[in-house]
């Protein structure tokens, strides 16, 4: 390793990637080169200090992570062996198919996956005869998972419940577990939790792997669980060379079971813990880093960064105040246009799912191209596509195609629906689009196939409420099956990019949650009202608050030269007309750093 290979690095990522021995943390603020930071240090570990590849543990949490950093490594160590780089999970499927025996796992178990795990949640119910409409397999697979995540098994649960409802989950985690044994699979959590079971039990074991690997490094720290806190822990309690980089600001999966406070936890078990912070900042102006500091400055319960840059101040955040959440849009798409930018430069972005059907519809009119990351266009969601195959049925019971999809969401509600119709001929006939949605929903009871609680289905619900600002603008039925056609209509599409060539020329529309880890050009965050963005479910507390902050910084730390916000003054949004006071977190942005445009100052 040469001198102009250091060269490469600014003042505080050379003492991260040469630091010595002994547990490290550094703090890597958005954009700061942490990829870079702990590649190097694992090259550096390799070619300056001569420690054997085998001996040094690199962990991330995406396969994508994993791979970039092995390609990075390869470049800078040459031909030499690399080390073992991979997710939490790889790493634990790989370590109990060798010492799983121990645990009495055989090492050619299964490992299942989401959907795997659900249907087997549903066989315990099954067996033990509860009914999945009061015990919802969702509900019941998120609570085992948590469980899990904590490192709590099915008997120590049985110990902690509360209620009839959390009595029966207790007895259905112990039937999934026992399934799952006869099955001889693990589900993802189970990887985490039966790796930490095994080093706790079998010392010899533990003993193997922390000798074996002296150094220990770990991306995203502030994402980790309590699984994956001790595993790490206990895996680097040989050496003590842990280094973890993380950074507070950019917490934003508690939903997920990650835990913030994994970060404050290395200052309480390394008393010896040296912090170093990465704050030069290589992606965004001065003006965007200025702006993003005072929106995370006012969390008060983790230490903030305070990002710079050498780059240049770049030109004003644009703030836009539309009447509606239709105008937005048109403001976004006529922005676009003017812009001359390369579409995949591009990239809007939105607290929830929901949101991205009006912003769709305004870039498929204006023949600008779009790929949703991390998600389905809007009318091609499974729970849209219910919703319109009953009002389509309404329409025209010679629909054979609605009339199967129906059939397959269960007879019994099916039966509720041909009958309610049967009895309602005349009235279907004079109720306007929304009335018949809400009525539809109501003898069916589709909604109860979601659970509020699971994130997932909380999306789904969202979406359906969004399904009725359509119907609110379109009071007939026909016309509003007429518009939705069109907009579903292929050939009226942007091309939807197939290849890698095809996505660079889209825009990327996304949520802030899925915009993590990226960086574009120009970024626009969209609805930036209270009851939005902060969404209202975060509102009364104070940590979850802060999370929505942490994810505003995130979404702002995107931009690479331009930022724009927009807030509509009325927005139709889950079938109902909303008037909210805009988001706090433009209020936190000094005025000088921002440009005001209204619908009197939309180009063209």
């Amino acid at each position: 390793m040469s001198e102009t290979w250091l060269k490469e690095l600014n003042q505080a990522q050379k003492q991260a990637v040469t630091f010595g021995k002994g547990p490290l943390l550094i703090l890597a603020g958005a954009g700061s080169g942490k990829t870079r930071a702990l590649t190097y240090r694992t090259a550096y570990l390799i070619k300056k200090l001569g420690v054997e590849p085998e001996r040094i543990l690199l962990v991330t949490f995406t396969n994508k992570a994993a791979k970039e950093m092995k390609g990075r490594i390869k470049k800078l160590v040459g031909g030499k062996q690399l080390p073992f780089a991979g997710t939490f999970h790889s790493f634990a499927a790989k370590l109990l198919r060798i010492e799983g025996r121990y645990l009495g796992i055989d090492n050619n178990f299964l490992i299942f996956d989401e959907t795997d795990s659900l249907d087997t949640i549903k066989q315990a119910l099954t067996n033990l005869k509860i009914d999945s409409q009061t015990v919802k397999p969702k509900a019941v697979r998120a609570v085992i998972s948590q469980a899990k995540n904590e490192l709590i098994g099915p008997m120590e649960y049985s110990q902690y419940v509360r209620g009839e409802w959390q009595e029966k989950a207790a007895q259905v985690y112990r039937e999934y577990q026992r399934l799952l044994k006869v099955y001889q699979a693990l589900d993802f959590d189970d990887l985490l939790k039966e790796a930490v079971r095994l080093l706790k039990k079998e010392t010899a074991v533990l003993d193997k792997y922390r000798n074996r690997f002296e150094y220990v490094l770990v991306d995203e720290y502030q994402d980790t669980n309590k699984a994956q806190y001790e595993l790490t822990k206990m895996l680097s309690s040989r050496w003590r060379n842990l280094c973890a980089v993380g950074d507070f600001s950019q917490s934003i999966y508690s939903f997920r079971g990650a835990d913030l406070r994994n970060l404050n936890n290395l200052q309480r078990d390394y008393k010896d813990l040296t912090v170093i912070n990465l704050e030069q900042n290589y992606r965004s102006t001065q003006t965007i880093l200025e702006a993003a500091n005072q929106v995370i400055r006012k969390n008060t319960s983790h230490p903030i960064l305070n990002l710079w840059t050498k780059a240049k101040p770049g030109g004003k955040l644009k703030i836009f105040s539309a009447e509606s959440g239709k105008q937005e849009a048109e403001y976004i798409a006529a922005m676009i246009k003017a812009s001359g930018e390369k579409y995949n430069e591009i990239a809007i972005l939105y607290r929830t799912n929901a949101q991205s059907r009006v912003i769709e519809e305004e870039l498929i009119r204006s023949g600008i191209a779009y790929v949703l990351v991390g998600g389905v266009r809007f009318y091609s969601r499974k729970e849209i596509k219910d919703c319109l195959a009953y009002l389509r049925y309404l329409m025209n019971p010679k629909d054979t195609i609605s009339y199967q999809r129906l059939e397959n969401l269960g007879k019994k509600r099916l039966s509720k629906f041909l009958d309610w119709r049967e009895k309602n001929r005349e009235k279907v006939k004079k109720m306007s689009s929304k009335k018949l949605l809400g009525q539809v929903l109501k003898v069916t009871g589709y909604l109860d196939l979601f659970n509020p609680k699971d994130e997932q289905d909380l999306m789904r619900l969202e979406n359906i409420n969004e399904l009725k600002s359509v119907a609110e603008e379109f009071k007939d039925l026909s016309e509003f099956l007429e518009n939705v056609a069109l907009v579903e209509q292929t050939d009226l599409l942007p091309e939807k990019p197939k290849t890698d060539e095809g996505v660079k020329r889209a825009v990327t529309l996304m949520t802030l949650h899925a915009s993590k880890g990226l960086e574009f050009k120009s970024v626009f965050m969209i609805g930036m009202e209270e009851g939005l963005f902060p969404h209202a479910r975060s509102m009364l507390d104070k940590h979850e608050l802060e999370e929505e902050r942490r994810l505003c910084y995130v979404g702002m730390t995107r931009a690479k030269e331009n930022l724009y916000f927009s807030y509509a003054f009325r927005r139709l949004y889950f079938g109902s007309f909303m008037n909210n006071a805009v988001s706090r977190f433009l209020g936190d942005i000094d005025e000088e750093l921002v440009e005001m445009t209204s619908a009197h100052d939309m180009i063209g």
